[in-house]
């Protein structure tokens, strides 16, 4: 910041997020620390290569202004990305009530005994901000682990028995609590004695095939019946399970 006796200036550098081919722009303001009305005027070194607006006006006592300064589009780089342009801002005391119509060179003329302030900028080239790159799938802490996926979009059959043995075997090493032991061993027995009743069901059943087999009429009612009852009691035991 600028500690002239009329005008602060910030900042002192006019920094630009330089890109090629592309307008950017970039601000300064201007605070009056006085109780008179000041006007301002700023130059460059490089007229053709800025937009200054304002590039003159005047600050109100004890008021701010705000300038922007616009870069043209640029079609190269310069070498090391160094910048050689330079800004001049000029304030001088004007009288009360001057607006910006009143403004004139003759304020600025130093050998015509005017108290002129002057404050050199400099231009700095910055890097423009980078996009936030993407995360990628399944880097997330916490995430579950995923199978490898091949070229025809089939999941690695092997990866995907490790991730399975490594899930069950992480359920049976954290959850040791007796409820969960009781439900599994509950489950368990349940799950065997439809086993059990599997089997004796298909033993009937293979019997009564080959009594059905041996008439020659043909499968009985009561075998249509039979079998319409096994499978309501094998879906039973299956849901159960």
């Amino acid at each position: 910041m600028s500690t002239g006796e009329l005008l602060s200036i910030e900042p002192l550098e006019l920094k630009f997020p330089f890109e090629l081919k592309k307008q950017i722009s970039c601000s300064l303001q201007l605070s009056n620390k006085t109780d008179s009305y000041v006007a301002f005027k700023v130059k460059t070194t490089n007229p053709k290569k800025y937009c200054v607006r304002p590039n003159a006006g005047v600050v109100l006592p004890r008021s701010t202004c705000d300038i922007i300064v616009t870069m043209q589009a640029q079609k190269e780089a310069p070498a090391d990305m160094q910048c050689k342009d330079k800004f001049l801002l000029q304030s001088v005391k004007a009288p009360d009530g001057s607006a910006v119509k009143d403004i004139t060179a003759e304020m600025f003329n130093k050998e015509a005994g005017h108290q002129v302030e002057e404050t050199k900028l400099k231009v700095v080239y910055v890097a423009p901000p980078q996009p936030p790159s993407p995360v990628p799938e399944g880097s997330e802490e916490g995430s579950s682990p995923r199978g490898s996926v091949s070229d025809n979009s089939h999941v690695n059959g092997a990866e995907f028995a490790a991730a399975s043995k490594a899930f069950v075997q992480r359920f049976d090493t954290e959850d040791k609590s007796p409820e969960a032991k009781a439900l599994i061993s509950k489950l368990t027995e349940e799950k065997n004695n439809a086993m059990q009743q599997n089997n004796k069901l298909r033993q009937e059943l293979e019997l009564i095939r080959r009594e059905g087999s041996r008439n020659r009429g043909g499968v009985s009612f009561m075998f249509v019946v039979f079998v319409g009852l096994l499978g309501m009691l094998l879906g039973y035991l299956l849901k159960k399970t």
